[in-house]
């Protein structure tokens, strides 16, 4: 849903767990989060600070 999420997490090298780690949520959640786009707030934040990127960017959902 997220591709720049998807792609900074990949340039990152970062697992889908070890952001669910970072977010103190599970594996599971997160993978449903990133399809449902049901995130909070806080994970958010604690998202676009994790990969240094704006929300505008990250949670685009345009495509190209």
């Amino acid at each position: 849903m997220f591709r720049n999420l998807d792609a900074e997490q990949a340039r990152l090298k970062l697992t889908d767990q070890k952001v669910a780690d970072k977010l103190g949520i599970s594996r599971v959640s997160y993978v449903n989060k990133k399809k449902t786009g049901k995130f909070t707030t806080m994970e958010i934040k604690a998202l676009c600070k994790l990969f240094s990127r704006k929300f505008d960017y990250l949670f685009d959902t345009e495509e190209e």
